[in-house]
């Protein structure tokens, strides 16, 4: 490997402003606290800014022999995506609905026609119109009126997730006037046609803590709360049965839940409780015709399905459908009149099973040893076809129609990789590595066929490994770039996801969480020690709560890893979940524990990124955040690299990339988001010494 030689450019140095915290008789000094305070909006805001400046500034040039890689790669990658494209057209109450893009047009349209695909076609909303003059610009919720002439959805134009819901008419085109800030974005039509249902967050915490209805035409400041959580460690929102018949409010938190209901038609009823929320009891709720079905894990860790009456929905009265089983995980139910569709999880993949209401069962069968499996889009309640998606990480993208009757399947659309691909020129395989207690944990991988395992090739590793976040193997157009240049692409399905059961979830969170960190490790020790790669070609890739894991595995094991990509990431988790003003944090109590306890305290402060910098050689790093980002703020990456550059050893580079324009997502354009990916891409491969 031909070493590359960096610029010879002094990195940003920033003020040491030290800051005690004291809890549990534990003192610890903060020397960059301060930098929280542009969130704060304090007096150090304007040094905040500059210093953000200062690291992106020194990215550039530290970076600007890359320049013409990294354009050369945007466009390979902007390449392969089909610019002129349409999405499969889905049936509702009397129309097909779809989205579409056009040649050189960063954002979508939505669309639909009436009856039949051969009528004309009704542009419901033109987003590249609507984000003109907007660094960013995401909507979402796009939910349609009973009578079709009423189009609801939500914008949000800073990158916060604080959406503002508008109401367009459909047979006008004009705007009604009614605007309702501060939202999830989630608006619900009653049956009557003039009444939304919709989330309403907190606008310091942005926590979601309202529902609240509004009337077309009214004033958006007097809607009247309908639903108000109390609890701050939950999440609410909303959803509406596939019937139509039903408006439901959910409430969970990591380890218990509760839905309220109405009837559609009853708007202004008042929301009754499905089951009141139970210690340690989740459940969702599925309308039929004549029952509910409910996906719980009351007395069963893996879930199971139970049913009841309409009029007795407490669970004294749920009777057992398909029972808990130890080796597969019951992860949700998708209702037709006729059918049922359960999807399931077995040895770390997906299964996808049709009941008919009236008859038998089957499951649907995929052929190959790491995929993903989802229900997709079936918003027809009577329709007797299953819209499925199904990719691997050799299988673009398709979109299968499933006749759950005949059981003919039909390839409605696969993801077309412009200049051309052919699966049978890359190899995919399914490994199991040995964590230190002996657990097998799965890793998914990816190469071009000719391959050598003899240690030298480049491999990426990539993971998550939280909220029980389940990160299957899929195809990525974009990974061609790095598989075509003879990198390994793999991915680590560690404790602290789901897709091993529900245990494999609970043995990564709260006071095991340590499980995360060591099984990624171990699994690249493994990939090492099978020759697929060695220490001074392995990388690591992960973002938000994959990116503490990222900043816990250089702690642990510095020396592993050539270079490692932390994007968004979530470091700072000691100060965060202090702070109940930061958004989400009292969300995360039953993720990471409440370190106002003792023992989450110091439990969380052995493995938090940030508190266990020491002097020694770290990798080389890309660090990568967005200003605006709600769910992992600025601040925590920025202290991270403040203090790492203070307290490394060694030459490796340290490169910071703050986005002042955008959040946790990144661009919200279809290509911008490119621009990002050509930048790791060039870091990883300048790193690897492989040019143009």
């Amino acid at each position: 490997m031909k070493k590359h030689t960096w610029p010879a450019v002094q990195p940003p140095v920033a003020e040491l402003i030290p800051q005690k915290r004291t809890i549990h008789g534990d003192t610890v000094t903060d020397n960059y606290y301060w930098m929280i305070d542009y969130f704060k909006e304090g007096p150090n805001s304007e040094k905040t800014i500059d210093y953000i400046k200062s690291e992106n500034a020194y990215l550039e040039e530290m970076m600007s022999g890359t320049t013409s890689l990294q354009a050369d790669l945007f466009k390979e990658l902007k390449g392969r995506i089909r610019e002129k494209d349409e999405s499969v057209p889905v049936f509702k109450n009397g129309y097909y609905y779809y989205s579409r893009t056009e040649e050189g047009k960063e954002y979508s349209k939505y669309c639909r026609k009436k009856d039949t695909l051969e009528s004309p076609e009704e542009i419901l909303l033109d987003i590249d119109e609507l984000a003109k003059g907007h660094a960013y610009y995401s909507a979402r919720g796009y939910s349609i009126s009973p009578d079709n002439q009423l189009l609801a959805y939500g914008v949000d134009n800073v990158s916060r997730r604080q959406y503002t819901i508008y109401i367009k008419n459909l047979a006008t085109g004009e705007l009604t006037g009614d605007a309702i800030p501060n939202t999830e974005g989630d608006p619900v039509w009653a049956a009557d046609n003039n009444t939304i249902f919709y989330t309403a967050k907190n606008p310091e915490t942005l926590l979601s803590e309202k529902i609240q209805k509004h009337r077309l035409g009214t004033d958006a400041g007097t809607d009247p709360v309908v639903y108000e959580e109390k609890d701050k460690s939950n999440y609410i929102g909303l959803d509406k049965s596939k019937s139509g018949k039903y408006i439901f409010i959910y409430s969970q938190a990591t380890l218990s839940s509760e839905a309220r209901m109405i009837h559609a038609d009853q708007p202004d009823a008042e929301f009754k409780v499905f089951q009141p929320r139970t210690k340690d009891v989740l459940y969702s709720v599925v309308a039929l015709q004549d029952k509910f079905l409910i996906v719980t894990n009351w007395e069963a860790q893996n879930f199971r399905l139970m049913e009841c009456p309409p009029n007795q929905t407490e669970k004294e009265h749920w009777k057992e459908v398909i029972p808990h089983r130890s080796d597969v995980l019951l992860e949700e139910v998708e209702e037709f009149r006729d059918f049922i569709v359960i999807s399931e999880r077995k040895n770390g993949l997906a299964q996808l099973r049709i009941r008919n209401l009236n008859g038998p069962e089957h499951d649907i069968d995929f052929g190959e040893p790491a995929y993903t499996a989802a229900i997709g889009s079936n918003p027809d309640y009577n329709s007797k076809t299953l819209r499925y998606i199904y990719t691997s990480m050799t299988t673009p993208v398709s979109v299968y129609d499933y006749h759950m009757d005949t059981r003919a399947k039909t390839l409605m659309k696969q993801q077309e990789v412009v200049g051309g691909y052919n699966r049978e020129e890359y190899t995919t395989e399914r490994l199991y590595a040995t964590a230190t207690d002996g657990t097998q944990v799965p890793i998914s991988l990816v190469y071009k066929k000719g391959l050598k395992k003899d240690g030298n090739a480049p491999l990426l590793l990539y993971a998550y490994g939280s909220y029980g976040h389940s990160m299957d193997a899929s195809f990525s157009s974009n990974n061609l770039s790095l598989l075509n240049r003879g990198f390994v692409f793999a991915i680590a399905h560690i404790r602290g996801g789901q897709e091993m059961g529900r245990q494999w979830y609970e043995d990564g969170k709260l006071m095991k969480k340590m499980n995360t960190f060591t099984d990624f490790i171990d699994c690249g020790k493994f990939l090492i020690a099978e020759k697929y790669t060695s220490a001074e070609h392995l990388y690591a890739q992960g973002g938000s709560a994959g990116g503490l894991l990222m900043g816990a595995i250089i702690n642990l094991q510095p020396d592993l890893w050539n270079g490692v990509i932390a994007q968004v990431p979530f470091v700072d988790v000691v100060n965060t979940m202090l702070d109940e003003s930061i958004p989400l944090t009292t969300n995360e109590f039953d993720e990471w524990g409440n370190p106002k306890n003792a023992d989450a305290y110091h439990y969380m402060k052995s493995y938090s990124p940030y508190e266990n910098i020491t002097a020694k050689d770290y990798p080389n790093m890309l660090v990568t955040t967005g200003l605006h980002d709600s769910q992992v703020q600025y601040f925590e990456p920025a202290k991270w690299v403040a203090k790492l550059r203070a307290t490394k050893t060694g030459k490796n580079v340290l490169l910071f990339k703050t986005d002042m324009d955008f959040g946790h997502g990144g661009a919200s354009g279809r290509f911008d988001y490119l621009r990002d990916i050509a930048l790791n891409y060039a870091f990883l491969l300048t790193l690897e010494g492989i040019g143009q």
